[in-house]
């Protein structure tokens, strides 16, 4: 069993910056590649961005590209996501999730999809103000 953790969330202005943390536990000796979605009040959850289990391949919503970066720390499931030039549409929370260790690699397909993942953290808010 993966356990994933999110913190990091909070309220900020417009044009500012939040940086999330995701902490994964479990199946000990496993990397696993790792993703973040959001969801807003009254809509789906959308994908955000996803990052494989080395680091090497990393792949962004189009609404995110160039505000927003996710980054890991080599060889430990410790992902981030830094969240710059932040808008009112962002505002949502933020969900950490993670594919089964031993699955396929995440590709440009299927990375965006949140039937590939099967682990999820609890989510935490973010909230940006006009």
């Amino acid at each position: 069993q993966v356990q994933l953790v999110e913190s990091g969330g909070g309220l900020v202005q417009a044009g500012g910056s939040l940086r999330l943390s995701c902490a994964g536990s479990g199946r000990a000796g496993s990397i696993f590649s790792m993703g973040w979605f959001r969801q807003a009040p009254g809509k789906e959850r959308e994908f955000v961005a996803a990052i494989s289990w080395s680091g090497a391949d990393t792949f962004y919503a189009d609404s995110v590209k160039g505000r927003f970066t996710i980054s890991r720390e080599k060889n430990k499931n410790l992902m981030y996501l830094q969240m710059n030039s932040l808008k009112p549409r962002d505002t949502a929370v933020y969900y950490c999730a993670a594919p089964f260790p031993d699955g396929p690699a995440l590709t440009s397909s299927n990375a965006g999809s949140p039937t590939r993942y099967d682990y999820w953290g609890q989510g935490t808010q973010v909230t940006v103000s006009s």
